[in-house]
């Protein structure tokens, strides 16, 4: 059969179930909205689901996204998709939205609910069940959680604020304004209020602003089958229940996990199966340094204590994950000379002028220090004259005397973030890479020499009669530029590092305009000794 056929088949046959459910949904009556949904939400919704233009538009991006759909492979048939998502506000199935999406993941639900326009997305999730809707939030990117902020209702936003859990829900009230977040708090329940507030009260970026309050509390004199008890009273809030933590008068004494609860008899005492040995972090460690805890002893949560040794809350893994994505992307872009932003979210989420905030103080800077290797050229401008063939190799030398240098900053910046190398192991990091960028040199000079040797000697027509001159010269100049890259390479994110800056920020954009600068003063050098009868 021909490609062209199989396709004509496929797609006829997205078109005859696109055709049935369409039909399927004619059939059905237009239904209520849910009697659950408040009065002040409901009196929105009917607003905006009745508007005869909305409809219009409705209507309008059903058909873009058949449109963009058919592009694509055909889907499950019970899978929802954005056109059939729609399909069911536009025949006002609000019942059986709230069906479909409930059996859904919430990260695919929220995956779903970020492809469809800011008024659509506002719609359908009014319509979610609560819960859902609670659970989905959480998920969203930071952008798309913001637009729905924004029209919120204050009875929505309390609901989303009293059914997440706290640490998210602090973690969206910091980027809230303050007039928002004072809102927020006056009209939460006493207990979501206090809690709030004692996690707001730490840094930004600490253990305390990362953990949460919600945890199941065991007590020393329990045994296994009170301990099950407490896990169901308790476990719906919890934000874990793999790990259950005994507690007297506030001070943590050992942590108990599900599974050696499982494994015990039901009238063994607590004490007999917790593990006294606790690993914790105090509230004012940061958030990065928490993580990668917790990334060493391969906790799913770790105890937080405040400063007088107090048990007062739990930070989860997921937390964690997301700290060394964020902290991942940052230095990510400062050794790609990019100024971390607040602002920025994904790459198609930033604006266009947020995007160019970020690249401009960098590139500014690495083009004005572009200068000191515009000065080296001109001190030697008259090698240039004597000698033109030089020029053309100052592109190999730069460039591969660069990316030595980057991998092995590289390399650094990753072994100091993961405390695998630390500022006082300059003297073995030296000694190591003094011998690898030897055999690395001498592989690269032994090559380039080769290369220059066959393009301008044995296949050059005899255009150079100096030749291994020019081998000599780039070849030494190559072999020393990748031993000074490697060291400076090595040193400069340790030397960062001792003096409390950032050893990201090294990495690269310095790196670049030291080592291109040095490789330079190396070549020239070495020509002017080598080729000084030329230059005379």
């Amino acid at each position: 059969m021909e490609k062209k056929e199989k396709d004509a088949l496929g797609q006829g046959a997205q078109e005859g179930r696109e055709a049935h459910l369409d039909e399927h949904l004619e059939q059905m009556p237009a239904q209520e909205l849910p009697a659950d949904i408040p009065a002040e939400v409901r009196e929105k919704l009917a607003r905006d689901l009745n508007d005869k233009e909305a409809a219009e538009d409705l209507r309008q991006d059903v058909r873009d996204a058949e449109k963009e759909e058919a592009k694509e492979a055909p889907p499950a048939p019970n899978k929802l998709t954005k056109s059939r998502l729609l399909k069911l506000l536009v025949k006002k199935q609000y019942v059986k939205l709230r069906e479909v999406t409930e059996d859904m993941q919430p990260a695919d639900l929220a995956e779903l609910l970020e492809e469809l326009d800011e008024n659509n997305r506002l719609v359908v999730f009014r319509l979610l069940k609560k819960e859902v809707a609670t659970e989905v939030f959480t998920y969203m990117s930071d952008e798309a959680r913001d637009e729905l902020v924004d029209e919120f209702s204050d009875v929505e936003l309390i609901t989303a604020i009293e059914e997440m859990s706290l640490d998210d829900a602090a973690d969206l009230l910091e980027d809230m304004p303050a007039g928002v977040v004072k809102r927020v708090l006056e009209k939460s329940s006493p207990q979501t209020r206090e809690s709030l507030n004692k996690l707001l009260h730490y840094p930004e970026n600490s253990a305390g602003s990362l953990m949460t309050l919600e945890y199941v509390r065991l007590r020393r004199e329990m045994t296994v089958k009170q301990a099950f008890a407490a896990i169901r009273q308790q476990g719906e809030q919890a934000e874990t229940l793999y790990t259950c933590y005994v507690v007297d008068k506030n001070r943590l004494l050992g942590i108990v996990s599900v599974r050696s609860l499982l494994l015990a008899e039901l009238d063994t005492p607590i004490t007999e199966i917790m593990d006294e040995n606790v690993i914790a972090v105090r509230v004012t460690d940061d958030q990065e340094f928490v993580s990668r805890e917790m990334q060493r002893y391969d906790f799913t949560a770790m105890p937080v204590l405040d400063n007088e040794g107090m048990f007062v809350g739990i930070i989860t893994i997921d937390d964690a994950i997301d700290v060394l994505t964020e902290e991942s992307t940052e230095d990510m872009q400062k050794m790609a000379a990019i100024l971390p932003d607040d602002e920025a979210t994904t790459y198609f989420g930033t604006s266009v002028w947020t995007h160019a905030k970020q690249r401009i103080p960098w590139l500014m800077i690495l083009m004005l220090s572009a200068t000191f290797t515009g000065m080296v050229t001109t001190h030697y401008e008259q090698a240039f004259v004597a000698l033109p063939l030089l020029v053309s190799f100052m592109p190999m030398l730069m460039g591969t005397a660069g990316n030595c240098g980057n991998q092995v900053s590289t390399q650094m910046v990753r072994g100091l973030a993961l405390d695998e190398i630390e500022p006082a192991d300059f003297l073995k990091v030296v000694y190591k890479e003094l011998r690898v960028s030897m055999i690395v040199g001498l592989v690269l000079g032994v090559a380039n020499g080769l290369r220059i040797w066959l393009m301008y000697g044995v296949f050059g027509g005899g255009q150079y009669p100096n030749v291994m001159d020019y081998v000599v010269v780039v070849s030494l100049a190559l072999f020393l530029s990748i031993i000074l890259a490697k060291l400076v390479g090595g040193l400069l994110p340790l030397g960062a590092k001792k003096l409390g800056f950032d050893p990201a920020i090294m990495a690269n954009p310095f790196l670049s305009t030291i080592v291109d600068c040095c490789s330079l003063l190396i070549y020239f050098q070495i020509a002017t000794v080598v080729f000084h009868s030329y230059m005379s």
